[in-house]
């Protein structure tokens, strides 16, 4: 049973059973009353039993008798990341979350959730790894262990901290072991399906494959990444800009020890002295219209700078959002041995 099923009971349930339940849910106590296809009927808090007693009902007869009706619900796929800053100013915390058939697919806490972002995560974790051998020999390298858990599952727990809860794997070397290891990601109240490359299809090529997505936005990210990056600020910043795509950008100064001169036909125009450069390199991690995956030709290798060249060329809306937050690219030996100094004292 996954993890948000404490919060149900069936509609047919006696209060007496109901008030046990509610009991264990402590302080986010409200259960969710649904029928055998898991259809919602109602919720009940200690409150709605406590005004039927009053009012002369019994703690043996049904739940539905004490139930609120039309309680607040979210329809999955169908919701804006407004909606969910606004349920947060109003303080309402625990939520069902609804398929269009008004069946109870999650339930989410918002005072233990950093948001709920109406996104699709794509994880690319695919790759050989061949610069961390031999540790990679045996391992793929996103269930190599920072700290006391795999590269990839920080990355899914950072993830699902903002409430994402449909993910795609793309796999390809040793896959079968990160199929394993996570399943169909229901201990973790998340739907996990994979996407095997049959061939090497570049650093989002793989992504093509996918039609049965929940939600307009795509986030696609590469899976060895250490991140504290803020995703609702991450999503927010994309849509008030309008974009179609944004990439997660690294700060990266260059200092020049020297007066700088800028020349034009051997005229000296103006200087600089020591002078510092920002530039932005690609963090890895984007955010995309869903429309946008469309450009992505299917069974053929593709990378992600080809996918942001073809929006250039053709005038779409390419931003990129500058992270303040700790990042780290683990491709190499010595970053894996930062990662695992660095994550003792990261707030993932």
């Amino acid at each position: 049973m996954p993890p948000y099923s404490k919060h149900l009971i069936s509609k047919d349930a006696t209060t007496r059973e109901a008030l046990r339940q509610l009991d264990q849910l402590a302080s986010d106590a409200i259960l969710f009353l649904i029928d055998e296809n898991g259809k919602l009927h109602g919720s009940l808090t200690d409150g709605d039993v406590r005004r039927g007693l009053i009012n002369g009902l019994d703690a043996d007869d049904s739940v539905l008798k004490f139930a609120f009706s039309s309680p607040r619900y979210i329809e999955k796929g169908n919701y804006q990341l407004q909606d969910i800053i606004a349920l947060r100013k109003q303080d309402i915390k625990v939520l069902p979350v609804l398929n269009g058939n008004q069946e109870v697919v999650n339930v989410i806490n918002l005072k233990k959730l950093k948001s709920y972002l109406p996104l699709d995560a794509v994880i690319m974790a695919g790759g050989r790894g061949s610069r961390l051998r031999p540790l990679t020999d045996n391992t793929p390298k996103p269930l190599l262990k920072i700290g006391d858990k795999p590269i990839i599952e920080h990355n899914i727990d950072r993830l699902c901290s903002f409430g994402i809860d449909d993910f795609w794997i793309s796999v390809r070397y040793l896959g079968e072991q990160l199929e394993e290891y996570f399943g169909d990601g229901q201990t973790k109240s998340i739907s996990i399906q994979y996407v095997w490359e049959q061939e090497a299809l570049g650093t989002i090529g793989a992504v093509s494959q996918i039609d049965n997505w929940q939600h307009d936005y795509i986030l696609v990210t590469n899976s060895d990444i250490l991140t504290t990056l803020d995703y609702e600020d991450f999503f927010l910043d994309f849509l008030e800009k309008g974009a179609d795509m944004a990439v997660a950008t690294i700060p990266y100064s260059v200092d020049v020890p020297y007066a700088v001169l800028e020349t034009s036909n051997h005229h000296v125009l103006s200087f600089r002295e020591k002078p510092t450069y920002t530039y932005y390199s690609n963090g890895g991690i984007y955010l995309m219209k869903r429309s946008v995956i469309d450009r992505i030709p299917k069974q053929q290798f593709y990378d992600s700078t080809d996918l942001m060249q073809s929006l250039i060329d053709d005038g779409l809306k390419l931003v990129s959002y500058p992270m303040r937050q700790y990042w780290l690219d683990i491709g190499k030996p010595e970053d894996f041995e930062k990662a695992q100094a660095d994550v003792k004292h990261l707030d993932l």
